[in-house]
């Protein structure tokens, strides 16, 4: 049986260059971090080499990165600092985040309350920066906006530039859900108007369970787990040396011929949305994911013409891994917020696809993958 992967949004393979670096440092790092003996400080120093090389990557400066368990945790940190520590009483965001933004601000609004709005955004899930304007000057309270830097289900890309002017004009904090773009977009926080960034190591071929949070240097960050010192007192828990250093190789993987890697992921999008046009007719995209200037190259949403609530597990029994939403979601029955917040009520029942890629996905297997939903479809 084939085994087909095309849900590189979820989560990617790991780099075999970083699976050796790991084991590696498993084996030969075995003191604790914290430790003043020569064990411990050979611990502490790869870390702080893999911080150095991980800030460098995005622009930053090594003070401004805390390593966390992923994403979801830097969201958090980040959120729950804006609000206690930062004097945050509004968060605009909208309702196409990440559980990981919109769960969290729920939860603020009710211990903490805060006042939330969202801002609107249009068919193809980008913001409405006239909303956007007319939101941040409608209120003097001190004010965080927090939208992802690309969609995990539609791909959009946010305009970080325009937002981050709007968001200076009006004295309002910028955190940005960065776990889609990190490793497969070059940026330079150094030159960037976003204030708070998060990033998670398995979106970009390194190891599950590790990620981390941006905090542009000024502000102060106080901790949400408590223990130890370990993070510049932030966050507490016995550093995870060896997933950092695996971090740390994959990013530098991601990068090293980026620009090559996109062009072949866009070019196999550009030949897969062609094909499935040319052989499914009355397939549609969902948000602008065909688009190939404003999404990200390595996802692909598509919506079929008829509900066919068992699609997803046929295609697996065939060996062909996809989502139907996002990731976090799978095995939810309720359906994916993003395309329910911008799909007509008519088109909500239709079975919806995420493809995404990666630079190991193969052309052979897409055009295996179109004669496949062509056979479904006409059963």
């Amino acid at each position: 049986m084939k085994k087909i992967y095309l849900d590189n949004a979820a989560t990617t393979p790991v780099y075999e260059e970083v699976i050796t670096a790991i084991s590696e440092s498993m084996r030969t790092v075995v003191g604790n971090p914290s430790s003043v003996h020569q064990h411990g400080r050979t611990a502490k120093a790869a870390i702080e080499n893999a911080r150095k090389k991980i800030a460098l990557q995005v622009g930053a400066t090594a003070s401004e990165i805390i390593f966390t368990s992923g994403g979801s945790e830097a969201d958090n940190l980040i959120l729950y600092n804006a609000v206690e520590n930062l004097g945050v009483k509004r968060i605009i965001t909208s309702a196409l985040e990440h559980h990981a933004v919109l769960n969290v601000v729920k939860e603020l609004k009710i211990q903490q309350q805060i006042s939330v709005q969202y801002v609107k955004t249009n068919q193809d899930g980008i913001v409405d920066l006239v909303d956007l304007r007319n939101l941040l000057s409608c209120s003097q309270d001190k004010t965080l906006v927090s939208l992802m830097f690309v969609n995990n289900e539609i791909g959009t890309i946010l305009e970080i530039n325009k937002i981050g002017v709007l968001c200076k004009e009006y004295k309002a904090l910028f955190h940005t859900d960065a776990v889609q773009a990190v490793g497969h977009f070059e940026i330079d926080l150094g030159l960037s108007p976003v204030d708070f960034l998060a990033a998670s190591a398995h979106k970009f071929h390194g190891p599950k369970g590790i990620g981390f949070a941006y905090f542009k240097k000024g502000f102060g960050i106080k901790p949400m787990l408590y223990g130890g010192m370990q993070e510049k007192g932030v966050r507490a828990g016995t550093e995870a040396v060896s997933l950092i250093v695996g971090m740390d190789l994959a990013l530098q993987q991601s990068m090293l011929n980026w620009k090559q890697d996109v062009w072949y992921i866009w070019d196999l999008k550009k030949k897969f949305v062609a094909l499935l046009q040319a052989e499914i007719p009355a397939l549609k995209f969902n948000g602008a994911s065909n688009d190939l200037k404003n999404t990200t190259v390595t996802i692909l949403n598509v919506r079929l013409p008829k509900e066919m609530p068992l699609l997803l597990f046929q295609l697996d029994m065939l060996g062909i891994s996809v989502s139907g939403g996002s990731a976090c979601q799978s095995g939810s029955n309720k359906g994916s917020h993003v395309l329910l917040s911008l799909l007509p009520e008519k088109y909500q029942m239709q079975t919806s696809i995420r493809f995404s890629f990666s630079k190991f996905t193969r052309w052979e297997d897409l055009k295996y993958v179109v004669q496949v939903l062509k056979e479904k479809l006409t059963i």
